[in-house]
């Protein structure tokens, strides 16, 4: 483009008279230049824009004049603050990069992909952060295997910020870190908490509101080929049950309050248990899936989207929640929260099974 810029200024200034003095449009090449180009392409344009400019003022006969020496310091002093401007544009954007380079790198070792099946259960998660150049928050999700099975947790930290992903990582180094065959499922729920009593505390040193944070937590185990799941529900959203005869909530008969409000007692936990038949999916979700709401104020119907699902991979389940959020609200960048979908489906019993 610069080229053709130079060719055309060059083609009008020698069809014109020489009265006619085109050699200061000159300038506006280099400058265009800077703004799709690095420093070095820029600096060539401005040496090919000042040979031309002595061309054009050549030709009208100017080089014994001060108007060359006009037209070529007004290119030499835009061009220099252009590739100096561009030089520091380049250097943030290099910055920036290796941040962002970091800051998903970490976000990926705190928020871990899930394995794509654990035994007879395929599993499916995706994540929407609210922020634009986040990859996590404070919505958390994580797999682990049991002793008889599959271990999956859910969670939604109070508050947003680094705070919340603090608290969110605390979580899972927690729940990774447990020793899941030696564990019932209630004696995890309260070695979680005990582990999060200790994280708030210590946080309560430096940060006045960590006392008052609590984090909503779903637990689920799904033993291997018994088509039965175990539920410990400590004040989260409950999942969807979606099987061929339709979707329906399953709320846990006594839920028990948010981690960092709740007991460090094994007993105290009440655990749910309900069939998953073979092919069946449970849906977990945090709240920023059915919070959302459309400009006129109305809340997501996640149920009824849940409800009107094409039977299908669960992939596309998460993707067909997803989608409907987004148009409900207008589009990604109108999330305010951050969303987290977790899908498990169930395998007929006699598929393979992790060791």
């Amino acid at each position: 483009m610069a080229l053709a810029m130079l060719a055309a200024i060059l083609a009008a200034g020698y069809a014109l008279p020489t009265s006619q003095h085109l050699g200061s449009l000159m300038v506006i090449v280099p400058a265009t230049t800077a703004a799709l180009a690095g420093t070095r392409m820029t600096a060539l344009i401005a040496v090919l824009s000042c040979l031309c400019a002595l061309a054009l003022d050549a030709y009208d006969g100017l080089l014994n004049s001060s108007i060359f020496a006009v037209h070529l310091l007004a290119i030499l002093l835009v061009s220099g603050f252009v590739i100096a401007f561009r030089g520091l544009r380049e250097k943030s954007s290099r910055e920036l990069s290796a941040v962002r380079t970091v800051s998903e790198t970490v976000q990926r070792v705190l928020l871990r992909p899930l394995p794509p099946r654990v035994g007879n259960v395929r599993i499916a998660a995706v994540y929407h952060a609210s922020h634009p150049h986040a990859l996590v928050g404070g919505d958390l999700y994580a797999a682990a295997r049991s002793a008889d099975g599959l271990r999956v947790v859910i969670g939604d930290v109070k508050g947003k910020g680094l705070p919340a992903v603090d608290d969110a990582a605390a979580l899972l180094g927690a729940f990774r870190g447990a020793p899941h065959k030696a564990l019932s499922l209630q004696q995890l729920v309260a070695d979680l908490e005990g582990s999060m009593r200790t994280h708030f505390e210590g946080s309560s040193l430096t940060d006045g509101d960590a006392a008052e944070r609590f984090i909503t937590m779903l637990v689920l185990e799904i033993p291997d080929g018994e088509g039965v799941i175990s539920m410990i529900n400590c004040g989260h959203p409950p999942p969807y049950l979606i099987a061929p005869e339709g979707a329906r909530l399953v709320p846990p008969e006594r839920p028990s309050p948010p981690i960092g409000l709740n007991s460090v007692e094994a007993e105290d936990y009440s655990v749910d248990t309900f069939p998953l038949q073979a092919d069946g999916t449970v849906l977990l979700y945090t709240d920023g899936a059915y919070e959302a709401r459309d400009p006129e104020g109305r809340f997501y119907d996640l149920g009824a989207r849940v409800a009107t699902w094409p039977a299908g991979e669960s992939d596309d389940l998460l993707q067909y929640v997803l989608d409907g959020l987004t148009d409900h609200v207008g589009g990604e960048m109108r999330l305010d929260d951050d969303v987290a979908l977790v899908a498990l489906t169930c395998d007929p019993a006699d598929a393979s099974v992790e060791p």
